[in-house]
């Protein structure tokens, strides 16, 4: 994955946070990844630093599969430590907000692309027109 800025880390971290005390998460590879496949997690976020990397690495493609915002962050004991356990935790779901709502927006709109506009190649264009251009079939005798 791409690099993510330390500012949505942190914001990612607080979403937990809120989420925990507001609203409802699920702990852990197992519980995130049915949240996920069940369509029932607003945002998951999973650690980096996980080992094996294949424990989660399933994570990032069932969420875009599924078009769920995925973070992933640096630690699993920050991670864990955000969400109330005195233990490290490779993969947290967020499944209902509570009041975490706009920090899940403000990190959804920090991470979008920022579209550019696209340019139109006439040249290009032209050429496409002149290759379309009726050919003349020969006609044997």
């Amino acid at each position: 994955m791409a690099e993510i800025p330390k500012e949505v880390v942190e914001k990612a971290y607080e979403a937990i946070e809120i989420a925990r005390s507001t609203g409802k998460i699920k702990k852990g590879t197992n519980e995130a990844t049915k949240a996920i496949e069940r369509g029932a997690a607003k945002m998951v976020v999973f650690a980096g630093n996980t080992s094996p990397k294949e424990v989660i690495m399933h994570i990032p493609m069932l969420c875009k599969e599924k078009g769920i915002l995925c973070i992933e962050v640096p630690s699993r004991e920050e991670l864990g430590a955000s969400t109330g356990i005195p233990v490290a935790t490779a993969a947290v779901a967020i499944i209902s907000e509570g009041e975490s709502k706009s920090v899940i927006k403000f990190i959804k709109d920090s991470l979008e692309p920022k579209e550019e506009p696209k340019k139109v190649d006439n040249k290009a264009e032209e050429k496409i027109e002149e290759n379309d251009a009726p050919t003349k079939e020969l006609k044997s005798e």
